[in-house]
């Protein structure tokens, strides 16, 4: 089997494990989530933040995005242009979201472009992980072509019930130092601090 088939492989299997989870703990997971990442000090030092819409099967970012909005921070979100391949454009509040192509909210065409340089700090989806940063997305290589070039600070989100021991891995994959589940940061695969 290739790298390429295990990954499709493991994606059902945790797309099937997320569906089972009880609700009650994916809201509690992802408050915790949210306030862990909300007292990290690269997220309150950021001037500009990147972070993902999360979908009803991901990581609920609202209060991430609300947060770095009333904080005064710049804030941009994924807008998807092409296959693969997606633009940082800057939001001043959610209401500005719109559903795109691929059923994700999205900021409006006109929207304001950023640089991947002008990002301070960047949040980051997976469907799973493993403790030592390496992800699996839903394999649209959007955000392995971002983290080709991305070079500032990066958390990966994951729910802890849907951490991997091991992830299967292709030259392409760029591991993320800092892992955050409701428990709490991992940083090179090491529980951390978060203050």
């Amino acid at each position: 089997m290739t790298k390429a088939e295990e990954k499709q492989r493991l994606r059902a299997a945790v797309r099937a494990l997320e569906r089972q989870l009880p609700e009650r703990y994916k809201q509690m997971a992802d408050r915790r989530l949210s306030a862990h990442l909300l007292a990290m000090p690269e997220f309150q030092a950021a001037g500009t933040l990147f972070c993902f819409v999360g979908t009803p099967h991901e990581i609920d970012t609202r209060p991430i995005l609300e947060a770095a909005l009333a904080a005064g921070k710049v804030l941009c979100v994924p807008l998807c242009t092409g296959p693969g391949i997606m633009e940082l454009r800057q939001i001043c509040s959610l209401r500005e979201l719109v559903p795109g192509p691929y059923g994700i909210l999205e900021p409006p065409p006109e929207s304001l472009r950023l640089s991947l340089d002008a990002v301070d700090f960047a949040v980051i989806p997976c469907l799973t992980c493993d403790r030592r940063g390496h992800r699996l997305g839903q394999g649209g290589g959007f955000y392995d072509r971002f983290l080709a070039h991305y070079r500032s600070g990066t958390v990966l989100l994951c729910r802890e019930r849907l951490l991997r021991d091991e992830i299967p891995l292709e030259p392409h994959d760029y591991p993320i130092p800092w892992i955050l589940t409701e428990r709490g940061l991992y940083e090179d695969g090491i529980p951390a601090r978060l203050g």
